[in-house]
Parts: C-alpha cells; sequence; structure tokens
C-alpha cells in the first residue's frame, strides 16, 4: 500500500482533502452545494479539452473551471440562481461530450475523469496541483470575514461594505480552483461529495467556524485515506468509497446534531439551564448558531 507507486496518491489525496475541507465548509454555509456540482463538470469539460490537444490536464481543468465559475456567478446576478447554475451544468456536460469523443482514449477518459483514477497519478502533477491549493487557501484567508458576514448575516455585511456579490464572484473562482485540483483524484461526479459530507459532518458537531473547518479536513483527510486503502484492497474505484464514506460521515454528524437538539429540549422542560446560544459568525442569534 505504501509501495513507490502510492506515494503519489497519498500526497495528492491528502491534499485535496485538506482544500476539500477548508472549501467545502463555505460551500455548505452558503448553500452552494449545486455549483461545487456544476463546477467540476466545468474542469470535466476542460480535461477532456486538454487531453485532446495534448496539454497538461490540470490546466484544463484549472481554465474550464474558473470559465464556468465566471459564468454563473456574472449571469446568476440577473436571473435565477439555479437556472443559471443548471444551464453552466448541461453546456459543459455537452462539451466534455464532444471532446470525448474525438479521442482515442475515449472509455478510459471518460472513467478517469468522472469517478477519479487517484492511484494512477503522475508525479508531475503534483506540483500544480499543490500550487492550486495553496491558492485556495489564500483565497480563503483573504476572504474570510467578508465570506462569514455574507454569509450568515447579509444585512449587517452590507451595512459594513461588503459587497456580496463580488465575494460571492470571488468565491467562485475559489471553488473553481479547489474543483480543478480535486477532479484527478476523484472525479468530477463525486468532488461535491467530499466537498458537502465532511464540511456538513463538522458543521453538525460544533458551531464555531474555526472548529468546524478543522473538523471538515479532518474527516475529509480520513474519508480520502479510507478511500485509498479499501480501493486498493478491493479494486473497487476510489469515487465509490469516497461517496459512500462521505454520505455515512454526513448521516453520523445529523444523528449527533439531533441527540444534542433532543437532549437540549429535555433539559429545558425539567428547567435545567442552557447556555445562550452562539452563531456561526461568533454572533449572539445568528441563523446558525446551536439550538
Amino acid at each position: 500500500m505504501f509501495a513507490d507507486f502510492m506515494i503519489n496518491a497519498w500526497t495528492v489525496a491528502t491534499i485535496v482533502a485538506v482544500i476539500a475541507g477548508v472549501v467545502g465548509f463555505f460551500v455548505v454555509l452558503r448553500g452552494s452545494s449545486f455549483a461545487a456540482h456544476a463546477i467540476p463538470n466545468g474542469a470535466f469539460a476542460g480535461a477532456a479539452a486538454a487531453s485532446l490537444l495534448g496539454v497538461s490536464t490540470v490546466a484544463g481543468l484549472g481554465v474550464f473551471a474558473v470559465l464556468a465559475a465566471l459564468g454563473i456567478g456574472t449571469m446568476g446576478r440577473r436571473g435565477r440562481h439555479d437556472v443559471v447554475t443548471a444551464l453552466a451544468l448541461v453546456v459543459m456536460l455537452a462539451l466534455g461530450a464532444l471532446f470525448l469523443s474525438q479521442t482515442t482514449e475515449y472509455e478510459p477518459e471518460i472513467f478517469a475523469l468522472l469517478f477519479g483514477e487517484v492511484l494512477g497519478v503522475a508525479t508531475n502533477e503534483i506540483l500544480p496541483v499543490a500550487l492550486l491549493g495553496v491558492a485556495c487557501i489564500a483565497g480563503v484567508l483573504f476572504l474570510y470575514r467578508p465570506l462569514m458576514l455574507s454569509s450568515v448575516v447579509p444585512d449587517i455585511g452590507d451595512a459594513t461594505g461588503v459587497r456580496n456579490q463580488r465575494i460571492e464572484l470571488a468565491f467562485l473562482v475559489v471553488l473553481a480552483l479547489a474543483t480543478a485540483m480535486t477532479v484527478p483524484v476523484v472525479g468530477a461526479l463525486l468532488i461535491f461529495s467530499l466537498m458537502v459530507g465532511p464540511p456538513a459532518a463538522g458543521r453538525s458537531f460544533t458551531s464555531r467556524p474555526p472548529v468546524a473547518i478543522g473538523l471538515s479536513v479532518v474527516i475529509a483527510l480520513l474519508t480520502v485515506w479510507a478511500s485509498i486503502a479499501l480501493s486498493y484492497w478491493t479494486n473497487w474505484p476510489v469515487g465509490f468509497f469516497v461517496g459512500t464514506l462521505s454520505a455515512l460521515v454526513y448521516g453520523v454528524g445529523r444523528g449527533w446534531s439531533a441527540w444534542r437538539r433532543a437532549r437540549r429540549s429535555a433539559g429545558r422542560d425539567l428547567g435545567g439551564t442552557v447556555r445562550p446560544a452562539v452563531g456561526v459568525a461568533g454572533l449572539p442569534g445568528t441563523p446558525d448558531g446551536p439550538g
């Protein structure tokens, strides 16, 4: 499992899990799961185009993912965001099918791009993935405060000068970079499960943003590591285990959250003292506070 050819898999998967945990927290917080599903399909089309042209797959992923994000963010201002996202998804899937139909590696390309091929990651792909990861982390750090305000208390954000539309567009670009680096590992169809399942589970366990982000990263790491190990032992696709384990940890998180609410409710019924809720942005009374 730790042979030389597996080192690349473990390295890239670790980078991917960290970025998916950090960016995925805001995907869940902002209700952007549909965009997190649509943008990787734009990246899928870019990878297919790169394969056809004989250039770097990661470069194709990045270019098309950013174009998809900019299209969704710009057109979503003037129309229904879900409609624009759905149309972007359809167009990018159509382009991906067209590009793949022109290549001699039709069947293996479809499998690798849609469902991931982490065990086949080449050494020269590690550095581009790492650089994209650093760019994503830098983007999240730079946008952290306005992202929190526009996600949880947009009215307060407006009052303090945060322009929600610009923040949304900037976040979609960060999301595009994150998906560009993760598609080769878990595939275009299943990356959103890694960006949604572990972060949603992390938020179920705590409402404090730094702790929730840390939990998201830890859960994403455990999910990807376990998926690689299980794929190695069973010869089943990595994407299958990523999707299944992501759904499982989310179910565990929701179960924990329900149990905690029931316990608090019982405490109130018994006249116990309940600690005031603190919202996800650290502000009392915000919508995402516990209880």
